[in-house]
């Protein structure tokens, strides 16, 4: 198979999942960049990657004799865009971390740049691959619920419930694009763009549970309805400490179904009684030792556990092996799609008019025609 070359931009979730997914599907990683040259350095000796760089600029550059096909963007959301641009003007693919952009008039931007440049471009939402998300959008397609009328999506987790757990300056700052909203309703949005189709509107709130000293939001809590109709709730705070809580439900006019837990168990309760969906083998799924261990003195703060849970790897990897085959023009399977940066306009138009919406206390409805 022909090896392609890669350089990741962000020395954190950049190298704690791009770097160890875009190896497991066959690319070659030949540099990080990042901000400060002393920790480049040491996450890229940490991950064994050959070249540590300050700029996209300076890495391209220096690692073009080797040959490098795609660039793939894993810093603070604010700083996508001219990233994305440069890795885009170099004609190279290019996949993006969500949130994607500033906003949907930014995202549109990109998404333009884009498809000028005629190359692959893609959108950080791996979960698309998850073994569990994956088999209820499935489930839900083959009209195992019927109609869908309601859908409950909730999670409550500890990791910043603490005062002293330490998050970057950029992820407490609701200005710089930080914050829960972005980090995980991004992936949310997404998952029920997957099963219920496009949002029509919402309200919203953006609370701060655990009274840390930021600006960005640790909670969301969003009323939707869908285009076909289907209305909802999805629900999260990471400043909980209380066990853990999640549910992923979805109630139709025949019948209700659900993911069980974290992980791969998806069950639908209908007339004819309740029964385990059987997850597809093109799925990923962790083997029997779980995910592969990072490489020691990675992990410091609160931010870096939350990052670094593994539960993305599999699906991160499946997503990567995508880039790759559309990159050398191997065909890739329907289902499930992956996102592009049409997907990024798409999240970014929901995330705009969520964040309206908790800003005003009004229902607010989601721009039509940014869709996939």
């Amino acid at each position: 198979m022909t090896s392609l070359g890669a350089v990741v931009v962000g020395t954190g979730f950049g190298c704690v999942t791009h770097v160890r997914a875009l190896r497991a599907a066959g690319f070659d990683v030949k540099g990080v960049v990042g901000r400060d040259p002393d920790r480049t350095a040491e996450r890229a000796r940490q991950f064994g990657v050959p070249g540590a760089y300050t700029s996209l600029a300076r890495a391209l550059a220096d690692a073009s004799a080797g040959g490098v096909d795609a660039v793939t963007v894993a810093t603070p959301p604010l700083t996508h865009a001219p990233l994305v641009l440069e890795a885009l003007a170099a004609g190279r693919h290019v996949l993006c971390e969500k949130p994607f952009a500033r906003d949907a008039a930014e995202a549109r931007t990109l998404l333009a740049a884009a498809q000028d440049a005629g190359v692959v471009h893609l959108l950080g939402t791996e979960f698309r691959w998850d073994a569990g998300q994956a088999t209820l959008a499935r489930a839900v397609a083959a009209g195992a619920v019927g109609e869908p009328r309601l859908a409950t999506v909730l999670l409550h987790v500890p990791m910043l419930a603490e005062p002293d757990a330490e998050v970057p300056p950029w992820w407490a700052d609701g200005a710089s694009g930080g914050g829960w909203l972005g980090a995980h309703g991004s992936q949310v949005i997404d998952q029920l763009r997957v099963t219920l189709g496009e949002f029509e509107g919402v309200s919203a709130a953006l609370p701060h549970v655990a009274g840390r000293d930021q600006s960005a939001e640790d909670a969301f809590i969003v009323k939707f309805r869908m285009r076909s109709g289907c209305t909802g709730v999805m629900a999260s705070t990471c400043g909980d400490r209380g066990p853990f809580l999640i549910e992923t439900r979805v109630v139709g006019s025949k019948g209700t179904a659900w993911i069980e837990d974290v992980g791969d168990k998806v069950f639908v309760a209908d007339a004819d009684g309740t029964r385990q969906v059987p997850v597809a083998d093109d799925l990923p799924r962790f083997g029997p030792g779980g995910p592969e261990p990072l490489p020691p003195g990675v992990l410091h703060t609160a931010y870096d556990q939350m990052i670094a849970h593994g539960l993305d790897l599999p699906p991160y990897t499946r997503l990567c092996e995508t880039f790759r085959d559309l990159i050398l023009g191997t065909p890739v399977p329907a289902d499930p799609k992956p996102a592009t940066f049409a997907d990024g306009v798409a999240q970014m138009a929901v995330l705009d008019a969520i964040r309206t919406a908790a800003a005003t206390r009004a229902w607010v409805e989601v721009e039509a025609g940014d869709g996939a």
